[in-house]
C-alpha cells in the first residue's frame, strides 16, 4: 500500500488521538479527511493541486490520501464499512456501488446529487450504477471507454479516407482491410465488453431483473442478434476465439504493424508505441459505430464513483471533498491532466484536442454498465459469457449455447 500524506505530522498524531479533530501549534483546531483511491487513478500532480487548493480554501481541513490496490479491494472497504473508523472518501468501480450500498453503510447522496452537483448530466454508465432503489449512493468521478484504434496507413493503403458511420460500413471497411497479410480488425472471442454493447445495441440485456430478481438474458432475440454482429465482425481477422483481449494483449499484437483495428481503450496507444516506435503519430480514434450514423454504438463504460460511509467520523467533510471532486472545475482539471472522460456530457468539449479522449466522449454518451445487482461480481468470477461466445463462434448453435449460458449468470445471481 501507498500512502501520500499532505497532513503535516502534528494533524496525524490528533487525527488518531481525537477522533479524526485535533489542535495544531497556536491552538486552531483541523479536521482529517481521510480519502481513499486507487492506485494510479490520478497523478501526484493533480492531487498536489487539488490538495493545495481544497486546504487552502477550507483552512481547518486536513486531506489524508491513501492509495489502494484493485486486487482483493471488494473484501477490503467491506471491513472498513463494518468498522468503526472507516475513512471519509473511498472510490469505488462504478460497477462495485451496488455490492456495498447493499450494507446499509452508505451515506444516501441523492440530496447533494440534485441540489448541487447537476446530477442530470452525468453519463448514464457512471450515475446509473451509484442508484440503487432511487437514492444516489455512488457520485460519478471519471469514465473511461473503448474505442476504435486504427491504423492511418493500413486505411490509407486500402483507399479507406475516412472512418465509418455506422456498423454496416464497418463490416465492409473491416472485410475490405482484411487480406495480403493484414488482418482486418483484430478481435478475440472473449471479449465480453465488447459484446455487451453490441446487445445494448440490439435492444438486449446481459441479465434483466423480474419481481426482484435477476435472471440471465443472453438466449433475447436481441442479445443474439448482438452475438451475431461480434461474429461477423470478428471473422475479418484471426483473433484466437477460445481466449480474451489481453490473452495474448491486444496491444502487443497490434504493435505488430498488420493489424488495421483494435477495439481499446485509448491508454492502449503508448504501450503501442513503445513497442513499436514506428507506428507513433500514425494511429488514429473513432467511437464505436452505432447501427446508425445518428448515434454511436453503446459502449461499456468503466470509471470510478466516490463514496462516503455512514460510519465515517466526519461525513460531513467527506460529502464537501466529493461536491468538490465532482465539480466542474476539478472534473475538468482530472480530465485534462489525466486524459479521462468527465462525468458529464456537457464537460465533453473540454477534451476536444485529444483525439483519443474525444472519441470516448462520444462514446460515453452511450455507455452502459453490466447490471446493477449486487451479485453481478460472482458472474464475473467464473463469467459463462466467455465460453459462450467461443462456442458460438466455433460454430456451435448459438440458440442452445446462450440459454445455457443464461441459466448460469441466473443461478450466479440467485445464491
Amino acid at each position: 500500500m501507498k500512502k501520500r500524506s499532505f497532513a503535516l505530522p502534528t494533524a496525524l498524531v490528533c487525527a488518531v488521538t481525537l477522533g479524526g479533530c485535533g489542535v495544531l501549534p497556536g491552538g486552531s483546531q483541523k479536521t482529517a479527511v481521510d480519502i481513499w483511491l486507487m492506485q494510479d487513478s490520478v497523478s501526484d500532480e493533480f492531487l498536489e493541486r487539488f490538495t493545495s487548493a481544497y486546504e487552502k480554501e477550507h483552512p481547518s481541513v486536513e486531506l489524508n490520501v491513501t492509495f489502494q490496490e484493485w486486487t482483493g479491494i471488494g473484501k477490503k472497504v467491506m471491513a472498513a464499512l463494518e468498522s468503526d473508523d472507516a475513512p471519509e472518501v473511498i472510490e469505488v468501480g462504478n460497477t462495485q456501488v451496488a455490492q456495498y450500498a447493499q450494507s446499509d453503510a452508505l451515506r444516501d447522496l441523492t440530496l447533494e446529487a440534485v441540489r448541487d452537483l447537476g446530477s442530470e448530466e452525468w453519463l448514464p454508465g457512471l450515475a446509473e450504477p451509484g442508484s440503487i432503489n432511487g437514492s444516489q449512493y455512488g457520485i460519478p468521478w471519471y469514465a473511461a471507454n473503448r474505442v476504435v484504434i486504427y491504423n492511418k496507413d493500413l486505411f490509407a493503403a486500402a483507399g479507406i479516407t475516412e472512418p465509418p458511420k455506422n456498423r454496416d460500413e464497418w463490416l465492409e471497411i473491416s472485410e475490405k482491410l482484411d487480406g495480403n497479410g493484414v488482418q482486418g480488425i483484430y478481435l478475440s472471442g472473449q471479449d465480453w465488453y465488447t459484446l455487451a454493447g453490441f446487445v445494448w445495441d440490439e435492444g438486449g440485456q446481459l441479465a434483466v431483473e423480474k419481481g426482484g430478481d435477476w435472471e440471465g438474458a443472453l438466449h433475447t432475440k436481441a442479445a443474439l442478434r448482438g452475438m451475431a454482429f461480434y461474429k461477423e465482425l470478428q471473422s475479418h481477422g484471426d483473433g484466437p476465439k477460445g481466449a480474451d483481449e489481453v490473452t495474448p494483449p491486444q496491444a502487443n499484437v497490434f504493435a505488430k504493424g498488420d493489424v488495421a483495428q483494435i477495439i481499446a481503450v485509448p491508454s492502449a496507444v503508448p504501450a503501442i508505441e513503445k513497442t513499436n516506435p514506428a507506428l507513433k503519430g500514425k494511429l488514429g480514434f473513432f467511437p464505436v459505430p452505432g447501427k446508425t450514423a445518428e448515434a454511436p454504438g453503446a459502449v461499456f463504460i468503466g470509471g470510478s464513483d466516490l463514496i462516503v460511509p455512514e460510519n465515517a467520523r466526519e461525513r460531513s467533510a467527506g460529502v464537501d471533498v466529493v461536491k468538490a471532486l465532482a465539480s466542474e472545475k476539478w472534473q475538468t482539471e482530472l480530465a485534462l491532466t489525466m486524459n479521462y472522460v468527465p462525468n458529464k456530457t456537457t464537460l465533453a468539449g473540454v477534451i476536444e484536442g485529444n483525439e483519443g479522449t474525444a472519441a470516448m466522449a462520444v462514446g460515453a454518451a452511450q455507455g452502459r454498465a453490466t447490471p446493477n445487482s449486487p451479485q453481478w461480481a460472482a458472474v464475473e468470477a467464473d463469467n459463462p459469457i466467455k465460453p459462450y461466445m467461443t462456442a458460438v463462434l466455433q460454430g456451435q448453435d448459438a440458440v442452445r449455447e446462450a440459454r445455457a449460458a443464461s441459466g448460469r449468470i441466473t443461478a450466479a445471481l440467485r445464491p
